[in-house]
């Protein structure tokens, strides 16, 4: 099945679905994550990384100290599709409390 961008309509059903601090930025899903040390952190987009590999959907994203910073578009399409909104989904589930 093809992945198919999302209109206004289901993005902003999407992210209402989503909440837990997500955001649409720059037309990209965006999220700011802040745990307590470095060690936390890596240990949070380790984490993110294996979600994200089996679903064959990658992150843009940087870490700076005990912050992680994602933002979630599909490139290939040119926008955002539901492939965004469940790994934003993934990534909230393993974030668990921390933000």
């Amino acid at each position: 099945m093809a992945i198919q961008k999302l209109d206004e309509d289901e993005l902003k059903n999407e992210l209402g679905k989503l909440k837990g601090g997500w955001s649409l930025e720059q037309g990209k899903l965006h999220r700011e994550y802040k745990f307590r040390d470095f060690i936390e952190a890596f240990g949070f987009m380790s984490r993110v990384a294996l979600a994200a590999e089996s679903l064959g959907h990658h992150p843009e994203w940087s870490n700076v100290w005990n912050r992680v910073m994602i933002d979630l578009s599909t490139h290939s399409i040119g926008g955002l599709s539901k492939l965004d909104f469940e790994l934003a989904t993934k990534i909230r589930e393993l974030a668990g409390t921390q933000g």
